[in-house]
């Protein structure tokens, strides 16, 4: 009988370990997918056209996002990590190789972002800037 505890309670405590398995970090207030309503000289109209954004939902880890964006042309990538005090650091940025038409904002926007260093969140807005005065301001596409 005790060896039949024994094991049972072996069993037991093997599946409790089993089952754990760390959650991953999230931050639903950062996490989205986030349109660029404005940069540099750029109409709102024209970032609303090349469906500018950068997507921020990919998983957390150790306080690092792997994000997206697209500024109508090509497939960008890269790493963010948002630190505590509104700073961010922005780094690995790459992108596919297609050549399009109009390629102005795509430039401008890969010339800029991984300058960027201050974050702020106020309700539905993301604003990225630089130390010298450059932004960007996102509004969260889930916002209605």
């Amino acid at each position: 009988m005790k060896r039949i505890l024994i094991s049972f309670f072996a069993v037991l405590l093997l599946g409790a370990v089993a089952s754990c398995s760390s959650v991953p970090e999230k931050n639903p207030n950062l996490q989205r997918q986030w349109m660029l309503i404005s940069f540099g000289n750029f109409s709102k109209q024209e970032l609303i056209k090349n469906k500018a954004e950068v997507n921020l939902t990919g998983v957390m880890e150790k306080g690092r996002i792997k994000g997206r964006a697209s500024m109508g042309c090509n497939n960008i990538f890269f790493n963010s990590e948002f630190k505590s005090g509104g700073k961010v650091k922005i780094s690995g940025v790459g992108s596919t190789l297609k050549v399009c038409q109009n390629m102005e904002l795509e430039t401008a926007f890969g010339q800029k972002f991984d300058k960027m260093t201050n974050y702020s969140i106020e309700g539905h807005f993301l604003t990225l800037s630089d130390d010298n005065g450059n932004s960007m301001k996102f509004v969260a596409a889930d916002w209605d």
